[in-house]
């Protein structure tokens, strides 16, 4: 617990460490209150420079989002919202001294920008997220970009440009491989990807590529080791979501477990060889590995912290964890809460009640997890998705327009939080402005 004793004299040192999506809606709320009113110093630290809604990298990947018009300055948002954000990397902990350890932030060249350094806290944060798992494949790291960070989406969409530019400039016939995309996990990133790039590959070529047909040259292929898309939701919404990718001429195959990812395509556990130019890994989650059994805390095979039902640690009651760095307790059921969105979001606004009786020496509550159901995009063709838990009794299936709506209202969510309404407003106007007079698809 805080020292209540010295509040009035020295603010409490509130770190967050991740400026992900609900890093940063936790910093710029508790900033906005307690960083306001000088109760507490609340510093934000991430290695990059900006923000951008995990969610939306297959929108930058496959070219139908700018980033540079969705990206979110750090350093702005804290003088906006009255928290300190730090520039650097997390390399370690020390529970005994309070400090974290920041790794040296270096430029393109490998010069040194800022230099490693340590960071005091009275209360600790972790809000590291994820990364892509590719369960040591051979090939995979080499050859497989996964979507984690929006530098690896924007190169996904380099090297798409690239390659149908290279098709339609060469002279000979295409190759097995070239202009096939295999995209390896059908979770909702991998759903959603395919259904975009199959609009967003067609408007490209539309802009002079005249000798690719995209009906007859282009080739998406979604690869699940598991016996159906969109496993770890509703078994309606994954053969709805089938039925759509049918459509549009996207190849799924399931129950294929990928064993070795090569330059010119895939092998799965069957034999089965599928030919691709562009691989993208999308299955499975870990955190961090510099966090498996961080200053002794308790952490799982995915290196994940565990945590209490008050998102503190198991060891530590001073270092609380959330998203998708933390084994969060599930109360009814046999998994921890799903690294989802929406339970990041929960678990931020949880936490910034939270922290506000932590200083005035209450006892914490506990999260509940809340499912809301899930939503699934397909780009311009379709949502679908189900509704859940304090919405519905049981689960109703969504579908068309009203899915639509509801998927975009998420993001507007993740915004309202971190601006308000009335910016939020004013930016969706501007982009809808901007949208019309520009292509609907990145070209470089």
């Amino acid at each position: 617990m805080p020292d209540t004793s010295t509040a009035a004299r020295v603010p409490h040192r509130i770190v967050i460490v991740g400026g992900g999506a609900s890093g940063l809606e936790l910093a710029t709320r508790l900033g906005d209150s307690l960083g306001r009113r000088g109760q507490a110093l609340v510093t934000l630290v991430d290695q990059s420079r900006t923000h951008l809604w995990k969610p939306l990298l297959h929108q930058v990947a496959a070219g139908s989002m700018d980033l540079n018009d969705h990206e979110l300055d750090y350093l702005a948002q804290a003088r906006w919202h009255h928290f300190r954000f730090r520039l650097g990397r997390m390399q370690g902990l020390d529970r005994a001294a309070r400090q974290v350890s920041l790794a040296p932030t270096l430029d393109a060249s490998g010069r040194e920008v800022i230099p490693a350094s340590t960071l005091p806290y009275d209360t600790l944060v972790l809000a590291l997220g994820s990364t892509t798992n590719d369960f040591g494949t051979p090939g995979a790291a080499a050859h497989a970009i996964a979507l984690d960070s929006p530098a690896q989406a924007a190169l996904f969409h380099s090297r798409l440009i690239d390659a149908c530019l290279r098709a339609n400039n060469q002279a000979t016939a295409l190759t097995p491989s070239q202009l096939r995309i295999a995209i390896i996990g059908a979770g909702a990133t991998g759903v959603e990807l395919s259904a975009e790039l199959h609009n967003t590959v067609r408007e490209l070529v539309a802009f002079g590529l005249e000798r690719i047909d995209p009906a007859r040259d282009i080739r998406i292929t979604l690869v699940e080791a598991a016996p159906r898309i969109l496993p770890a939701l509703p078994d309606g919404l994954s053969d709805a979501t089938v039925k759509l990718l049918e459509r549009l001429g996207v190849t799924v195959r399931v129950g294929e477990r990928v064993t070795e990812v090569g330059p010119e395509g895939l092998r799965t556990a069957s034999g089965l060889e599928i030919p691709a130019e562009l691989t993208v890994w999308a299955a499975g989650i870990k955190a961090p590995e510099f966090l498996q059994g961080i200053s002794g805390l308790e952490s799982n095979r995915l290196n994940q912290l565990l945590v209490q039902s008050t998102l503190q640690t198991t060891l530590d009651p001073d270092i609380f964890a959330m998203g998708d760095c933390a084994s969060c307790p599930w109360p009814g059921h046999d998994t921890a809460v799903p690294p989802r969105a929406q339970a990041a979001h929960q678990q931020a606004s949880h936490l910034y009640r939270q922290l506000a009786r932590r200083l005035r020496g209450q006892p914490l509550q506990p999260y509940t997890y809340r499912d809301f159901g899930s939503l699934v995009s397909l780009g311009k063709f379709s949502t679908v998705g189900s509704l859940m838990g304090a919405v519905t009794r049981g689960s109703l299936m969504i579908e068309g327009y009203f899915a639509r709506i509801m998927y975009l209202s998420l993001y507007k969510m993740h915004e309202y939080a971190l601006h308000g309404g009335a910016k939020v407003v004013l930016d969706t106007a501007a982009r809808l402005i901007t949208r019309r007079t520009s292509p609907h698809v990145k070209l470089h």
